[in-house]
């Protein structure tokens, strides 16, 4: 027979050896803790140990069923005396008691919703199994390459990779949001018989649900609960400004030198990877970089913030190797030696082995930071590019790490927000207001440490730009309010090739509407991974006068937007509410909305729909029910709920202003 108790607010249900926890934990939500035995001590997700502040909820308990109302949110527990094998399911439902999400068991007979299977070591592989709705859609997940905004019908690997940003976090068009705060690798299948989250190694069954009646809502829950992103700095809303590798000082500041001479926006520009003297030295190699003091300084003089480089990884050849190693800062190996990736770093005659930096260690923060503060921050440098921060690994096993905060098996999806918190936290001990940290990956919260996520090492193709669309939309979803991608792609692209000049341009007028505006990538000619390499042409001057008449526009454009976007960036900070998101976050009561995936908004004022084919000459936008809109290049009224045909400039993708909006001004 289920037991239930009310622990001061808490309803537990315990059944044979199973204890499950569901308490309120926020405005409309909970937090479902289920364990063999007991609920672990801790954890290492994303809603640290206790609920946000003044979250109530009462309780009630009667025979074989319990329930537990917070705010609109009502959780059943039932226990069913007739099935064969009896166990606690869960269901919740929303103000009204319409079913919103109930769990399912994986087979009539055994087992059940919840699966814990064994590996001898206290740890289990788990299972959650919920119903499956028809016509029920889903966003978020974080960023993905599969091109998908709806995520229903899909199978997702729960694994941090280049270009795949695994934030466990899902909205659904019923009216909830489920974050799977375990951090173990596993996966998600949305089937059509079955929703089942999966882990290969955990302690416990740990997820977060709330219920509200629009995304808005949901979104703003969901950021009361993980964190809140800081305030977008006044710098970072300009260009970014980067290319493979510039090599030397003097070539940096002359790139930079020209933007000013041209009268171009500039506000960042980057020093990247092998600007060092030895991955983990954490320095500039004074062969090539002589004066960083002087080189920010004249850079601060042009407006523009210098952005470094910073790998996890170190070196064997590193002057801090041996210390990081003995003093036990790195990621061991549950098999074989303590190295994780392969790379022909300085001194090294062919690719060696290299090994990373431990961020879930608070020792291992405290010393990288301190080479950080010492290196960088104290010659003025403020902005982090936390690449490879997946971590990046070769061969692709995360289970065979070993982290101060558990197995990788159980905790390697953290890697990345840990790195991120790294510097936010160094930062605000050096006395520094929030910075931005470019992020090749995240975990959930990871917004609260300042993580701007870019879309990974992307190919410079149309496809690539039609994936690009929704995976910003689908990480903003999931909690990410700054987010870019490398203009162009990053593998490949010849800028004096007229096809390809189509394409970036194209790309460039859709990142003046991404929350980050960076130019990135690897351009021909290209040459194999290693120290010596330095890319192709990548400035805005690099593709043709007609390119660069366009690209120029867009400069001068996202300049004029950059009030209007702080107010989002505020808002953002303020609600969880992020800058680019899809028609449905402002417009739920259209039910089309839901299904457009190649437009977005940009704010409450700006749809934007990018120009997503080569040669194309018109191009349809669904404009949503609920306001009317203004055409930005011709001036015209559309009413909501219509589809507009726009003919196609290719000076300008199509965007669309709320009608009696201001920033209709700005943007014609």
């Amino acid at each position: 027979m289920v037991s239930y108790y009310n622990d001061d607010g808490v309803l537990e249900v315990r059944h044979r050896h199973e204890v499950i926890r569901i308490q309120a934990w926020g405005t409309d939500s909970v937090r479902v803790r289920a364990a063999q035995y007991r609920i672990p001590a801790q954890s290492a997700g994303a809603l640290g140990d206790a609920p946000p502040a003044g979250t109530t909820s009462q309780l009630k308990m009667e025979g074989a069923s319990a329930a537990l109302v917070n705010g609109r949110l009502r959780v059943e527990v039932t226990f069913d005396m007739s099935e064969s094998y009896p166990e606690p399911l869960i269901t919740f439902r929303d103000g009204d008691g319409a079913e919103l999400l109930a769990e399912r068991r994986e087979h009539f007979w055994m087992p059940g919703a919840r699966v814990f299977a064994g590996n001898r070591s206290g740890a289990y592989e788990i299972h959650q199994q919920f119903a499956s709705y028809p016509g029920e859609r889903l966003y978020g997940l974080g960023q993905r390459t599969h091109g998908r905004l709806n995520v229903k019908g899909l199978a997702l690997d729960l694994v941090q990779r280049n270009g795949e940003v695994s934030i466990p976090f899902v909205l659904s068009d019923r009216g909830y949001g489920l974050l799977w705060n375990v951090p173990a690798v596993g996966r998600v299948e949305f089937a059509d018989n079955a929703t089942r989250w999966q882990a290969g190694q955990a302690r416990e069954i740990d997820y977060w649900f709330t219920a509200a009646p629009a995304p808005a809502q949901i979104l703003a829950r969901y950021a009361d609960a993980t964190g809140h992103a800081p305030e977008l700095p006044a710098w970072a809303s300009g260009f970014w400004q980067s290319k493979l590798r510039y090599r030397t000082q003097d070539e940096l500041l002359a790139v930079a030198r020209e933007y000013k001479r041209r009268s171009l926006p500039l506000s960042v520009i980057v020093a990247d990877f092998f600007h060092w003297s030895a991955m983990g030295d954490y320095r500039f190699d004074d062969s090539e970089w002589p004066d960083p003091d002087a080189m920010v300084a004249e850079l601060r003089e042009l407006g523009v913030e210098l952005m470094v480089s910073v790998w996890p990884t170190m070196s064997p050849l590193s002057e801090n190797y041996a210390e990081f190693f003995d003093q036990g800062l790195l990621v061991g190996a549950d098999q074989g030696g303590e190295f994780q990736q392969t790379i022909q770093d300085k001194g090294m005659a062919v690719p060696m082995p290299v090994a990373f930096y431990d961020p879930t260690n608070p020792r291992a923060r405290d010393r990288v930071w301190a080479l950080i503060e010492r290196n960088y921050l104290s010659k003025g440098i403020r902005v982090f590019w936390l690449d490879a921060s997946e971590p990046e690994l070769n061969p692709a096993h995360p289970a065979n790490l070993s982290l101060y905060a558990g197995p990788g098996a159980e905790v390697a999806g953290i890697y990345p927000r840990d790195n991120a918190r790294l510097f936010a936290e160094g930062m605000a001990a050096a006395g520094q207001p929030p910075t931005v940290l470019l992020c090749r990956s995240a975990w959930a919260g990871a917004q609260r440490f300042g993580a701007a996520v870019w879309s990974g090492d992307i190919p410079a193709t149309w496809e690539s730009l039609r994936q690009q669309v929704r995976a910003g939309l689908n990480i903003a979803v999931s909690g990410i309010p700054w987010w870019t991608t490398d203009i162009g792609g990053f593998h490949g692209g010849d800028p004096g090739d007229p096809a390809y000049q189509e394409l970036f341009t194209r790309w460039f007028q859709y990142g003046v509407f991404c929350p980050l505006f960076r130019l990135h990538g690897d351009r021909v000619p290209r040459v194999p991974t290693g120290y010596a390499m330095t890319g192709g042409p990548n400035e805005a001057w690099s593709y043709g006068d007609l390119a660069y008449e366009r690209i120029a526009a867009a400069l001068r454009l996202r300049e004029r937007l950059r009030p209007y976007i702080h107010d989002q960036m505020r808002v953002a900070s303020r609600t969880g509410l992020p800058p680019m998101r899809p028609l449905f976050v402002d417009f739920p009561a259209d039910p089309g909305a839901w299904d457009v995936d190649d437009e977005f908004m940009f704010g409450p004022d700006l749809l934007i729909a990018p120009v997503l084919e080569p040669g194309a000459r018109t191009r349809d936008v669904r404009l949503p029910a609920g306001a009317a809109w203004i055409s930005a290049a011709t001036g015209k009224r559309h009413d909501g709920g219509t589809l507009a045909r726009v003919p196609l400039s290719p000076d300008r993708i199509p965007v669309f202003v709320r009608e009696e909006a201001e920033v209709l001004d700005v943007v014609r």
